[in-house]
């Protein structure tokens, strides 16, 4: 793996072009829901920050109490509201809300391919270089914690692991990044794999 790929102007160059996306079924096809499925539009921002020579993640921990997907790894971000502009306002206003990030220390870098989770969202995935000093301040409703990890680390394929577990009956297969104390799975372990395609061309 080529890390000196890993500079802010070949990502945003590997953010040009448009993909199919991925989905939360392209594991296990079997278990998608029969007749329409109807995807409500969300969007979530991956936001990079500089240390030194390198680029780091910043991801979340959610709170035991949500509905969705609690006390899993995630971008910060959420479902379009009627008053957000576009899906990157989306993405935006969900950061600053969750992490109190303010939009005016990101500089979108550009969007990837969507993902389809099984709770019904097709999600856009923004990424953006954090400018400045950046100290977290998390919604503890919705955020339990907020950390970073290089770049690097969980962009390298042979850190991606396939795990398998039983949901509705069926055995589910799904991607797992375990980085120290941190188990990214599931939609955010896919959304990293799909950024990471992009980077290094696969």
């Amino acid at each position: 793996m080529d890390v000196s790929s890993l500079n802010l102007n070949h990502i945003e160059h590997a953010l040009t072009g448009d993909r199919s996306g991925s989905s939360d079924f392209d594991l296990n096809p079997s278990a998608r829901p029969a007749g329409d499925w109807t995807l409500r539009p969300a969007s979530v921002l991956v936001p990079l920050t500089q240390r030194g020579s390198e680029l780091n993640m910043v991801l979340t921990r959610r709170t035991m109490g949500l509905r969705h997907h609690p006390g899993q790894v995630s971008f910060p971000g959420g479902k379009q509201e009627h008053d957000d502009q576009s899906p990157m306002d989306t993405a935006l206003r969900e950061t600053e809300e969750e992490i109190g990030l303010a939009r005016e220390k990101v500089e979108i870098l550009g969007r990837f391919d969507g993902h389809e989770t099984v709770t019904g969202f097709m999600v856009t995935p923004f990424v953006g270089i954090v400018h400045g000093d950046f100290k977290p301040v998390p919604d503890r409703s919705e955020v339990e914690s907020v950390f970073e990890v290089p770049l690097s680390f969980v962009l390298n394929p042979s850190n991606l692991q396939m795990r398998e577990r039983m949901w509705k009956g069926q055995l589910r297969p799904y991607y797992v990044i375990p980085y120290g104390p941190w188990y990214i799975w599931g939609a955010t372990a896919r959304i990293i794999k799909s950024l990471g395609d992009r980077v290094y061309g696969r």
